[in-house]
């Protein structure tokens, strides 16, 4: 049986055949909202469709294609929804992972930060348009608490040293800097903007890591990680409860507020940080040309 506290929104998500991201968009359309599932996997997405369908009892559940780490492909799907929906009113960036051995995309970046971090940024930007229609529109951003050491602004895709988790790391910091700094360009919008740790999600997350790294990370969804369900539960909160409503700029865990590390509040570094995320992307909205003050 549905919940009809989302009738009428449009939700994207993400990342949203598998794990958490799937999670999430189930328990956001079961709240009745027309669910965008994104995902690259053509042949998993329909079942995934097919499933939330089955449980939220409604057919507004579609499922877009999108390869997050091509910049081509983030741009047709915006297009897509440009074309297609008149208004978004929640993006739930989710979709993440991490690689090893270093390895870059079909655009010639270092994979993880590309999909990690530019995918949403360019997607956020892209979509901007459409969030600003539908009035109060939220953007959900997961991050993680494994954030920190600082954005390599000499080497961003480590060219030269690259470590797996130095890489996980630093794309998980720039999402909150993003965040904390796209907040400030929305000054003067009724969009809100926060990011999330879900916690340690026990998914298909390390699944590119080498052959040791992939033995650990199923050791450890066996043993201390949460489930995709209990994962989800910030991203479901912050999409959708009426106890955030206005809320923005934050860093979320087990649906509370948090601190996120000192260096993810470095207005200077989110500043180079966001001109830098721009020029990889060739971002074009306004939030991406002008920074409020």
């Amino acid at each position: 049986m549905s919940d009809p506290q989302l009738d009428g929104k449009i939700c994207l998500v993400t990342g949203a055949t598998d794990g958490m991201g799937k999670a999430t968009a189930r328990a956001l359309a079961m709240m009745g909202a027309h669910v965008l599932v994104v995902g690259r996997n053509s042949e998993k997405g329909p079942g995934v469709v097919d499933e939330i369908k089955r449980a939220c009892d409604h057919d507004r559940v579609d499922f877009l294609l999108c390869d997050l780490s091509s910049q081509k492909e983030i741009r047709a799907l915006a297009t897509r929804v440009h074309t297609e929906y008149p208004r978004l009113d929640v993006l739930v960036n989710n979709a993440g992972g991490v690689i090893e051995p270093r390895m870059e995309t079909v655009d010639g970046i270092e994979y993880t930060w590309a999909l990690n971090q530019l995918s949403g940024f360019l997607l956020t930007d892209l979509l901007l348009d459409r969030l600003k229609a539908a009035g109060g529109a939220r953007i959900v951003n997961v991050s993680s608490t494994g954030h920190g050491g600082g954005i390599n602004f000499d080497d961003i895709e480590m060219k030269h040293d690259y470590k797996i988790f130095r890489a996980y790391m630093q794309s998980k910091l720039a999402i909150i800097m993003s965040t904390y700094e796209l907040n400030r360009r929305l000054v003067d919008s009724d969009v809100t903007i926060n990011v999330l740790h879900p916690g340690w999600v026990g998914s298909a997350f390390g699944s590119g890591a080498n052959l040791g790294k992939r033995i650990l990370f199923s050791l450890a969804r066996w043993t201390f990680m949460k489930s995709p369900d209990q994962g989800a539960k910030t991203a479901i909160y912050l999409a959708s409860s009426p106890e955030v409503e206005g809320v923005t700029g934050l860093y979320f865990a087990n649906e509370k507020p948090f601190n996120s590390s000192a260096e993810s509040y470095d207005e200077s570094d989110a500043k180079r940080l966001w001109d830098l995320c721009a020029a990889m992307t060739d971002a074009s909205a306004p939030a991406a040309q002008k920074r409020q003050t």
